[in-house]
């Protein structure tokens, strides 16, 4: 990657909660000039660079109008969930389905489809679907019969070449089929599947589309790699106070966020995220990492970091 391209670096703890604002959506920004990240105000959905958060929550569409048109044009954009499903392990995301989508856009655009009449961007109808179902570990001991579709999974589901990656660097990913328990990352995914088709030909997603030489990107990001790089431990990625958070950006060579006590994880996620991403958007290495392929890169994307 150039050096310069991005000049500014916005982090987005993601939920795929119900409801039409969400607690565990933050954002955060910082600059390639300097200064520590910042938290983006949610009662100020126009602007992106706000600090100082207020205390009301996210809407999933106030994200998607922050993306759609109120991002500087040199913004590279992490977002915390997983922009597509596993599709190399069983060479399709739903194998056996006559309608499995052929790559990551036209499965954001099954998603939407399915899931058109549920509000807030929400992703129930598509869980429920009596086809696509069968995919998914749901609550209520609901395990589809094609959940596992080998026996790789080891019971935790199917994972993508990135996640298997994310693995061997200290990592305990969980399959995006997988709906049931606190790690879980599926609906978070399943939802964000739904902004991302509302973006096409707005913003692109890398490596899904090719990088412009201008212009902002999104890039998914996993908060765990950045913690990780910051000296903690996968066990010990979430931190909940502000002496956790400052050390972690210290060892990112970024000056401390002002404040003391506690602070909510997602803050902590996005803050420390975004100091990741302007440390590392430099290093070529991160954005053609050697495990990608270009059918892996459309299909089931890649995870910004993840060797």
């Amino acid at each position: 990657m150039t050096p310069g391209r991005f000049g500014h670096f916005v982090a987005i703890d993601w939920s795929g909660a119900v409801g039409a604002r969400q607690k565990g959506i933050a954002i955060a920004v910082c600059t390639a000039e300097g200064g520590p990240p910042v938290l983006a105000r949610a009662d100020v959905p126009e602007r992106a660079d706000v600090p100082e958060r207020a205390n009301k929550a996210w809407s999933r569409q106030d994200v998607l109008a922050i993306l759609r048109g109120a991002l500087p044009p040199d913004t590279l954009v992490g977002v915390d969930l997983g922009i597509s499903l596993p599709h190399a392990d069983c060479g399709a995301f739903f194998p056996g389905w006559q309608d499995s989508p052929a790559d990551a856009p036209a499965l954001w655009a099954l998603v939407d489809a399915i899931c058109t009449h549920d509000p807030h961007f929400a992703a129930t109808s598509l869980v429920d679907h009596p086809a696509v179902s069968r995919y998914f570990r749901r609550h209520g001991g609901r395990e589809g019969d094609m959940f596992r579709c080998d026996d790789a999974s080891h019971g935790r589901g199917r994972l993508r070449l990135t996640e298997l990656r994310q693995a061997k660097m200290g990592c305990k990913p969980y399959s995006n089929f997988n709906l049931v328990g606190a790690a879980q990352v599926g609906k978070s995914s399943l939802t964000g599947m739904r902004v991302l088709h509302r973006l096409r030909g707005h913003v692109p997603v890398w490596p899904v589309d090719p990088i412009p030489s201008h212009g902002p990107v999104i890039v998914e990001i996993y908060t765990a790699l950045c913690a990780i790089a910051a000296g903690r431990s996968a066990s010990r990625s979430k931190m909940t106070e502000y002496a956790q958070l400052n050390a972690a950006l210290e060892a990112l060579d970024s000056p401390p966020v002002i404040g003391k006590g506690p602070l909510d994880d997602h803050s902590c996620d996005a803050l420390l995220s975004a100091a990741w991403l302007r440390a590392n958007a430099h290093r070529d290495e991160l954005w053609h990492p050697p495990n990608m392929t270009a059918q892996i890169a459309r299909t089931e994307g890649w995870t910004f970091g993840a060797e």
